[in-house]
């Protein structure tokens, strides 16, 4: 696969994936109208005989998720049983929204609510009840659905990265269909796929974005708006992105994804009491009703008996795609990000508290413009229809200290665009190196420097249309394959909840050759480190190394694995092309608690863990017959196992 030891680069990805970026992008800039005509075409048909597949798809894909997080699967944590959450769930909170949404609230908040007012599907439009779909329209495009796409793409490969230990990279997510296969020619292609989407995508977003700062620079400066200053924008922009970028996840974008949401809200409750306050609170609670109320009969709503195809494939067929052409990028971030919480806890973080989010910021924002336009400002219709980049800006005139508000906007999309750059950069560079997050800051630094470069071109020969119908197009293949994944997800879920269901256990009270009043003295003396350290070696490897006689009498194959660093006892048995046993014990270290009778500023547990992670019983004390006992009795369960899933 091209791997060097070194930094991990798939040269067979990152070639590939190079060399089908310059065609597609030399000819973007060298003939964007006809690019965009041809790539628009092929756009229009599949939406106009595939839309249905696109909203069957979305449908089950959200259901899937709810179902996912509600039923017994709901337990299974995305890393090892013994896994704790990587981030704090504030922090996890803004960077999955920062990566998933960020530029676009900005971008369409006040646009997109103001054009359906203005051009309602089946309403008389500027009209209330034009004004009421308006808010019903932007919910369900921002809301469940969208969230429920990234949600299960991150699932599928958080669960199969950290419980399988297989590479973060899309290729995994087709290990319960194609097995080792995935380490071949067709994983590099899936991966290959996966930073071209994630490419297209994230730079014809940040080309929006830019024109965004460049309108709210023009409104509060004066700054002309041209191509030379959108390119001076983006080389001053992607300083910061790199410097972002080069200092890692824990602090480039776990902080600024902090800073953001603290802008985003503040901004929102300026809007919220320096406008119509009492209106914004009651046509929250309404427009968040009306959406759940009428949720499944909008998810799969056709329009196929008013005729409205044309609406249909250019607002809701257009947002599904997007988000699924998305998927690949947000959800390989998300699913970096999620290590070590349950699948249960994820899909309730990831569906309600980013879409209840949206539905306030799209209800202050958008139910406060269609107010002003309703009491005749009607400049702001005009310019939201012309152009939507201005929308906020103009949106803020009406508010006291409207600079102010329109310099926080600029900066919050300045710090959108670093984050999306970022995690972009992030992403594209563990699809390049077989999953690893550990490579050398050139590889980073050179992909910041690939997505401004092509944000600029495609600004400066006006390129942006034909990319974006390209990341449309993906969506098509990705969707079916999205589909198969799940399929593969739901058969690596029930053999691990088989798995779960077989250990339910009960750590033993076996006979031993210690008496009771020596193992009692142990736990309460609170075992330190030389104690604990020599239980591994003169009981735990003991009782391997007589196991493992045992097995070898019977023809099976065994390994023990000693690491004095780590402080880790290990026994496998391998059983071929069955699943093997795992049975290992390793030295925790806690607090001492104040009734220990030893004066020791640390104590120790010997924790045994098998292969699906930590069990959090201790064994220290144990004797070599009571802990021979434990081996069999959980070698005993995984055959249940085995013989449970053939």
């Amino acid at each position: 696969m091209g791997q060097t030891p070194r930094n991990h680069l798939n040269r067979t990805v990152f070639t590939i994936t190079l060399t089908i970026l310059l065609l597609v992008l030399g000819t973007a800039v060298c003939l964007p109208e006809t690019l965009t005509s041809e790539l628009k075409a092929v756009q229009q048909w599949i939406t106009s005989y595939f839309g249905w597949f696109y909203v069957l798809s979305a449908s089950i894909i959200f259901f899937t998720i709810v179902y996912l997080g509600l039923s017994r699967f709901g337990d299974i944590k995305l890393g090892p049983d013994h896994s704790k959450p990587d981030f704090s769930n504030t922090a996890w909170f803004a960077m999955l929204f920062s990566a998933g949404m960020g530029i676009g609230l900005l971008f369409f908040g006040v646009g997109e609510p103001l054009m359906h007012y203005l051009s309602p599907p089946s309403a008389a439009p500027e009209t209330t009840l034009a004004a009421r779909q308006a808010l019903h329209i932007t919910f369900f495009h921002w809301g469940f659905t969208a969230w429920g796409i990234y949600a299960i793409v991150a699932i599928v490969l958080a669960f199969f990265a950290f419980r399988y230990k297989l590479p973060l990279t899309l290729r995994s997510a087709f290990y319960p269909l194609l097995g080792e296969r995935i380490n071949g020619l067709f994983g590099d292609f899936v991966d290959v796929f996966a930073v071209l989407a994630t490419l297209f995508g994230v730079t014809t977003s940040l080309g929006y974005g830019i024109l965004q700062i460049n309108s709210g620079l023009n409104y509060l400066f004066g700054l002309p708006v041209t191509s030379f200053v959108q390119g001076t924008l983006i080389f001053i922009i992607m300083i910061f992105v790199i410097i972002s970028a080069t200092s890692g996840l824990d602090k480039g974008i776990k902080y600024i994804s902090g800073t953001n949401i603290l802008l985003a809200v503040l901004l929102m409750l300026l809007i919220l009491f320096l406008g119509q306050t009492s209106m914004l609170f009651k046509v929250l609670v309404q427009n968040v009703g009306s959406y759940l109320s009428s949720f499944v009969h909008d998810t799969f709503n056709l329009y196929a008996y008013q005729q409205k195809e044309s609406w249909l494939g250019g607002w809701t067929l257009l947002y599904w795609t997007w988000w699924l052409s998305w998927s690949p990028f947000v959800g390989l971030f998300i699913a970096r990000i999620s290590r070590g919480r349950t699948i249960r806890e994820f899909v309730l973080g990831v569906l309600c508290v980013p879409t209840l989010f949206t539905c306030i910021w799209m209800t202050v924002f958008g139910n406060s413009a269609i107010d002003m336009v309703q009491h005749g400002f009607t400049r702001l219709a005009e310019v939201a229809t012309a152009d939507v980049s201005q929308a906020l800006f103009v949106f803020l005139e009406g508010f006291p200290l409207s600079s102010v508000l329109s310099a926080v906007a600029v900066l919050m999309v300045f710090l959108f665009f670093v984050t999306s750059a970022d995690s972009a950069a992030y992403v594209i560079d563990m699809l390049c190196s077989n999953g690893k997050d550990k490579t050398p800051a050139r590889q980073k630094i050179f992909w910041c420097v690939a997505i401004g470069l092509i944000t600029a071109a495609l600004l400066y020969s006006g390129g942006l249309g034909a990319l974006q119908s390209l990341t449309m197009i993906f969506a098509f293949p990705l969707t079916v394959a999205i589909l198969g994944c799940m399929c593969g997800l739901f058969k690596s879920l029930r053999l691990d909840q088989e798995k779960k269901d077989s250990q339910n256990y009960t750590p033993v009270q076996a006979s031993s050759a210690k008496g009771w009043e020596d193992r009692l003295d142990a736990i309460i003396d609170c075992p330190d480190v030389r104690d604990a350290r020599s239980f591994l070696s003169n009981t735990v490897i003991v009782v391997f190394e007589k196991i493992a006689v045992q097995f070898k009498a019977h023809g099976l194959k065994t390994k023990i694995t000693h690491d004095p660093v780590k402080r880790l006892a290990q026994f496998t048995v391998e059983l071929g092309e069955e699943i093997d046993f795992i049975y290992g014990v390793k030295l925790r270290e806690t607090e001492v608690p104040d009734y220990a009778s030893r004066l020791t500023d640390s104590a120790y547990r010997a924790e045994v863990f098998l292969r699906e992670g930590g069990q959090d019983y201790d064994v220290i004390g144990w004797s070599q017959d009571a802990l021979i006992n434990d081996v069999v009795e959980q070698y005993g369960r995984h055959m249940h196992f085995l013989y449970k899933i053939r």
